[in-house]
């Protein structure tokens, strides 16, 4: 306490002791001591008769009968105090009500003046508890919102209440323009004012109460239709896995169709172009022949010519049935179209459940699935494509078996 309460030479410290007085006397060189201090450096002089002060040196015969100096323990106890609220008193944080008067960094204001109409720290406060004509000033808990107490008109203290226009006045207000206007104090109709206050508070809470109820009732609905979205969601990521499925087996199924008829069709086409080829050999063969016949051996001209005039009795095939592949688009755009189908139907429901879907929240873990999806329907048609039986009947012709693999049921409202 001694480091925060004085500093070198303060008139309030001892110098023996360096503490704060403790039962001041004033010796007659000026110089104030504890009163235990003093007596024991003089007790040791005694054997001198001769008594100085520890500071001036300044000597006394005989010993000075020292008495306790009222006002000095006074005021040593005023600074003890001020030194204990300074030591207490809390730097203002963000929001807080600043102290007017403090100088440098802010403390938090502890009372506001509505005479002085300014804010004090608990340290600068001290003078408006003490000096008998501040003790009569008006203070109140500490507020940022005394200038809504001051009259903007003359800048005084609003202190009166005009019932005529139902406003705070001040003084000047009252002699003015408020002049023969129905004023009483504030203070007047003190409990008038208390049944308001009350009726107002009573209003509110009730005000309280129904916006607690709807913003209850609305978190009930939200919550539901967070499960509702879930669900909705859920299902519209089934139906899309789903259709996902049936694109990929129709294309794993398209793919292997083409190629066996492909196949109808390569194989014959290599067996009548090796056929093509063996004759064309064949017929070459003859021609080198005819050129290496010497026309003067008559015999051998004839016997060849014989040969290679002998037609041959095998035909090649140039015949093969070809696969009707244009259907093959069209088919591919039909299952395009079915699929889009899909997802129009989705977002036709989608649009339209927002518009005109209502749930009970009490009722919602009783709906069934039909009641809370509307992408049941859509669901099932994507079903029906994905599980529909593909039969292949090894009668059907390979160019009908193509087309049959490619069609997708229609999916219309109906189904």
């Amino acid at each position: 306490m001694a480091e925060a309460f004085v500093k070198d030479h303060d008139p309030f410290r001892c110098s023996v002791c360096l503490d704060p007085l403790r039962i001041p006397v004033t010796i007659p060189c000026g110089h104030s001591y504890c009163m235990s201090c003093i007596s024991a450096c003089w007790d040791q002089e005694d054997e001198k008769g001769e008594y100085s002060c520890p500071q001036c040196r300044e000597s006394f015969t005989p010993r000075p009968v020292l008495r306790k100096s009222t006002m000095l323990d006074q005021l040593v106890e005023e600074k003890l105090k001020m030194a204990e609220v300074q030591a207490q008193a809390a730097p203002s944080a963000p929001g807080d009500v600043e102290c007017d008067i403090c100088t440098g960094r802010k403390r938090k204001a502890d009372k506001s003046c509505l005479v002085c109409l300014v804010s004090f720290c608990q340290i600068h406060i001290q003078p408006h508890y003490g000096a008998p004509a501040l003790k009569k000033h008006k203070l109140v808990n500490a507020s940022t919102q005394l200038e809504q107490r001051i009259c903007s008109q003359h800048d005084r203290l609003l202190e009166m209440f005009c019932q005529t226009d139902h406003k705070m006045i001040c003084v000047l207000c009252a002699m003015d323009e408020h002049k023969g206007h129905d004023t009483v104090s504030p203070a007047v109709g003190s409990e008038e004012r208390e049944s308001q206050v009350a009726d107002v508070k009573k209003t509110l809470q009730q005000r309280i109460q129904e916006r607690e109820e709807e913003a209850r009732e609305q978190k009930k609905t939200l919550m539901s239709h967070k499960r509702y979205a879930k669900a909705i969601k859920d299902q519209s990521n089934e139906i899309f896995s789903s259709l996902c499925e049936v694109v990929k087996r129709r294309r794993v199924e398209v793919k292997r169709l083409i190629r066996d008829q492909e196949l109808t069709v390569v194989r014959p086409r290599e067996k009548i172009l090796q056929e093509l080829e063996q004759e064309i050999a064949e017929l070459r063969r003859k021609d080198d022949e005819l050129e290496r016949l010497s026309c003067e051996d008559h015999l051998q001209v004839f016997q060849t010519l014989q040969f290679l005039s002998t037609p041959d009795t095998k035909e090649p095939s140039s015949h093969v049935d070809e696969p009707n592949l244009k259907d093959l688009y069209p088919s591919i755009t039909e299952l395009k179209k079915s699929v889009e189908n899909i997802c129009t139907s989705i977002r036709s429901l989608v649009s339209k459940e927002e518009s005109t879907i209502h749930i009970d929240v009490h009722d919602f873990s009783q709906l069934s699935e039909k009641e809370i999806s509307p992408f049941v329907f859509v669901r099932n048609m994507a079903w029906n494509i994905m599980i529909s039986p593909i039969s292949r009947p090894d009668t059907a012709p390979p160019q009908k078996r193509l087309g049959f693999y490619l069609q997708c049921r229609p999916i219309t409202g109906s189904e």
